[in-house]
């Protein structure tokens, strides 16, 4: 399905949260929709595989790594389990790795950055529950749109 943020945001705005643009564009899906489901982790990405490791149709998986540019949460293994469970894309306030192979891949992602390093394996964190940065919340079973112009949220769908 195809859609502009740009037209949604001119048709909706006054039932959207606008995320504030400071997410990178990897994955070949440049344009991606879905429902939210989140993870709250921090250098540890265990939740992050246990989530994509299930199967979706279409869903888009919420990461909140508190920001950290100290590892990544995501590498070409973990978006590749995504991709073949249905997932349309992932966002990571936090960084990814193996970006050339992510780039490649029939997925969105968009994250702060890359860094080479991968995460512990602890299992800490939580999941499917609100998560708040780039100026929004992310609640679990709203719609998520990103495209190249930005990263909206709306309570109900809208395609």
């Amino acid at each position: 399905m195809t859609f502009k943020t740009a037209d949604l945001c001119d048709d909706y705005s006054d039932n959207l949260q606008i995320a504030t643009p400071m997410f990178q564009s990897f994955g070949r899906h440049k344009t991606f929709n879905g429902t939210i489901q989140t993870v709250k982790v921090f250098e540890d990405n265990v939740f992050v595989r246990e989530m994509l490791s299930q199967k979706v149709n279409g869903d888009v998986l919420v990461v909140d790594g508190g920001g950290s540019l100290r590892c990544a949460l995501l590498g070409d293994m973990l978006a590749e389990i995504g991709h073949q469970n249905g997932w349309s894309g992932v966002i990571i306030y936090g960084c990814i790795r193996d970006s050339v192979d992510i780039n490649k891949m029939p997925i969105g992602v968009r994250a702060l950055q890359t860094n080479p390093l991968k995460s512990i394996k602890k299992g800490w964190g939580d999941k499917n529950i609100p998560l708040t940065f780039a100026g929004v919340t992310f609640n679990p079973g709203h719609y998520l749109y990103a495209d190249e112009d930005g990263i909206i949220l709306s309570k109900k769908a809208l395609l």
